[in-house]
């Protein structure tokens, strides 16, 4: 790819943006995200060039303050990533306390959308720029215990198409991971009483030798849907492990019909 181009990875110093600061790094991009935590900055070997911005999504003045500091490095952005995302608080809604599931709604869909909102501006001007968004479980059944997590993730798939209809300078587009050997996985470790089924799960997966999704094939699935343009990916939900992105077939059927890859209500009735 181009040395001219940008990445901005909001949420950079998670497991997830960190490697993909890498991968982008390898393929000639100017890199740059956000991080929450100063130990990022020792375990992460920053290169002169890096633009690397302290925020906190809880804190709507941090994220005013991280897109000022943006602009003020004159640097326009090809790519936007979030890997922001927490799984607390994790229990039944009915049990968790509220203020801490409207903390955890704020921070895994509106604080996102609030650093997006503030950094369209500051994107590359007469191009297609690319927008990709993280999903999780229960897009497609209950995901019991983390009602604000799913939720979240659920809005932010709708705003990818919402976005793709508004903004046709856009190529908006969310993908699910799957499983991967990350640090958040320890929310839900620590709370087995809270967690209930997913305790066990996410025990056992830790503790077996699976390697979980390859952390290079999340940013070669980001990569596909970059390359393949609005027209392909726009406004649409992938899955890393389970969708057969790269294959023509699937390119070919995602031209022809504008419905597949998005929230749909569905249903054949049999006539009478």
């Amino acid at each position: 790819m181009s040395e001219e181009q940008s990445v901005f990875i909001l949420g950079a110093s998670a497991d997830i943006g960190k490697s993909l600061l890498g991968f982008f790094r390898e393929d000639n991009f100017q890199v740059g995200g956000t991080y929450r935590d100063a130990s990022f900055l020792e375990s992460f070997q920053a290169q002169p060039a890096d633009l690397l911005i302290k925020c906190d999504y809880a804190d709507r003045a941090s994220i005013v303050s991280m897109a000022e500091a943006y602009k003020r490095s004159n640097r326009a952005w090809d790519v936007l990533i979030s890997a922001v995302g927490t799984m607390e608080p994790v229990g039944r809604f009915v049990d968790v306390d509220f203020d801490e599931w409207q903390k955890s709604v704020e921070t895994n869909f509106l604080a996102q959308l609030r650093a997006i909102h503030a950094l369209y501006p500051l994107r590359r001007k007469g191009r297609e720029c690319s927008v990709v968004l993280f999903a999780g479980g229960g897009t497609n059944n209950p995901f019991r215990n983390y009602s604000a997590y799913c939720v979240s993730k659920i809005a932010l798939i709708k705003m990818c198409e919402l976005l793709d209809d508004e903004c046709h300078d856009l190529n908006v587009f969310i993908i699910g991971p799957g499983w991967v050997r990350t640090k958040i996985h320890a929310q839900t470790l620590k709370q087995p009483d809270r967690a209930g089924v997913n305790f066990e799960k996410t025990r056992d997966f830790i503790d077996s030798n699976h390697v979980g999704t390859d952390l290079r094939e999340i940013y070669r699935c980001i990569d596909w849907g970059i390359k393949q343009g609005r027209a392909v990916t726009g406004g649409r939900n992938f899955s890393v492990v389970h969708d057969k992105w790269g294959e023509e077939a699937l390119t070919d059927n995602l031209k022809s019909d504008l419905n597949l890859f998005k929230l749909r209500r569905f249903s054949q009735l049999k006539e009478e």
